[in-house]
């Protein structure tokens, strides 16, 4: 089932296994295929995403299943190359629902298979980089070409995940340890190289907050690279280059270390934005960046 498939790799991106399976059941159960996700509300499907963070995965999600019900009429697009191209489907996720959904001979390329190649094959490869993860991505298509796609890139993820970890590694139990350089040249906790650390970006985020009775204004939020449209109030922000000294509270997402400050304001605008009640804010933004600024100014 390519729905299935797709929505627990989309979960799993950036979430554990075990994490996830709650989550996943509770999604399902509310929207059991594509057409039910399709036709929900954005809200509603941020409602039961809610705990999972990344908030722009869901948004994804709802306007990848309304573009495959309009425009493929509900049928999962079977390639790489038409997965692709809908929104949210990065190269992994394509290529998992191209291949463990329809069995395309494409090889899938995650953290699991990224150790298990590198160390079978002795690569000291920066796979960060995309040049180098090319050329990962390379082998890992050729052995899918070889064999039944499915298997081999479940086999692979699932020798990642149990035989061939990071760290407590059981090279006696793997199929490859005859074939593996790694092994071999007793290498193996060299490798895959380890990635540098990001260096952090620093913003300031100033919002102006325009609540009434028990409303309040938001728009769709346009001034920074994160959160992008995201309903939230009013807001500026700066890139710095150090921690600003005056700011309210600390908010962090992905690479960016965010010092937010907070007034209270009588800005709003119909057009650009709408007037929302307090206990409904979590349905249309459930991130815990709108709750810290409502409870800034409590």
């Amino acid at each position: 089932n390519p729905y299935l498939i797709w929505i627990s790799e989309v979960m799993l991106q950036q979430t554990t296994v075990t994490a996830v399976i709650p989550f996943y059941e509770k999604f399902i159960k509310r929207f059991p295929d594509i057409n039910t996700l399709a036709k929900a509300r954005l809200e509603n499907v941020y409602e039961y995403w809610a705990g999972l963070g990344y908030y722009s995965r869901a948004r994804n999600l709802h306007k990848a299943a309304q573009i495959v019900v309009h425009e493929h009429k509900a049928v999962f697009p079977k390639t790489y190359q038409e997965l692709i191209e809908l929104p949210g489907f990065g190269p992994y996720t394509s290529r998992a629902v191209a291949s463990l959904a329809y069995d395309q001979p494409v090889g899938v390329l995650d953290g699991n298979v990224i150790r298990i190649l590198s160390r079978k094959y002795g690569l000291d490869l920066k796979w960060w980089e995309n040049k180098e993860k090319e050329k990962l991505q390379f082998i890992s298509d050729q052995l899918a070409g070889t064999k039944h796609s499915a298997d081999l890139n479940q086999a692979m993820m699932e020798l990642g995940a149990t035989v061939c970890t990071p760290k407590k590694v059981m090279c006696f139990f793997c199929p490859w340890n005859k074939t593996c350089v790694s092994y071999a040249t007793d290498t193996i906790s060299q490798r895959p190289l380890s990635k540098p650390k990001v260096d952090f970006e620093i913003w300031s985020w100033h919002f102006e907050i325009n609540t009434k009775k028990s409303q309040i204004f938001l728009t769709q939020n346009a001034a920074t690279p994160f959160l992008k449209e995201n309903w939230l109030p009013v807001s500026t922000a700066l890139k710095l280059t150090q921690k600003p000294k005056d700011y309210h509270f600390k908010h962090g997402v992905t690479k960016y270390d965010i010092y937010v400050s907070v007034a209270t304001s009588s800005k709003s605008s119909s057009k650009n934005g709408k007037w929302v009640n307090l206990d409904e804010v979590s349905q249309v933004n459930p991130t815990s960046l709108i709750k810290k600024l409502i409870k800034a100014i409590e």
